[in-house]
C-alpha cells in the first residue's frame, strides 16, 4: 500500500512536503482607483482591438458569392475613356 521513498542524502528535503507553516501572510493590498481604473482600461482596449480585427477580418474569411466577379472601378473608368 505505501510505497517506500528513495533514499535523499539532504534530511531537509525528505521532510519537505510534511513541512507546514504556521506564519500567516500578510494580507494583500486593496488595489488603488486609478489601478483599478488602468486595469478596466486595458482590458476595454485588448476587446476593442479583438472586436476591431473580427470585423476588419471577416471579409478575407467569407466565401466568395456565386455572383460572378465585376470588375473594379478603375478598370471601369479605364474601359469608358476610350
Amino acid at each position: 500500500m505505501f510505497r517506500r521513498r528513495e533514499p535523499v542524502p539532504f534530511a531537509f528535503l525528505a521532510e519537505a512536503d510534511r513541512f507546514r507553516s504556521n506564519v500567516t501572510p500578510p494580507p494583500r493590498e486593496r488595489a488603488s482607483l486609478g489601478e483599478l481604473a488602468g486595469r478596466w482600461l486595458l482590458g476595454l482596449t485588448l476587446v476593442a482591438a479583438l472586436v476591431g480585427a473580427l470585423v476588419l477580418g471577416m471579409p478575407a474569411l467569407s466565401t466568395p458569392s456565386s455572383t460572378p466577379a465585376q470588375q473594379s472601378q478603375a478598370s471601369q473608368g479605364h474601359t469608358q475613356g476610350h
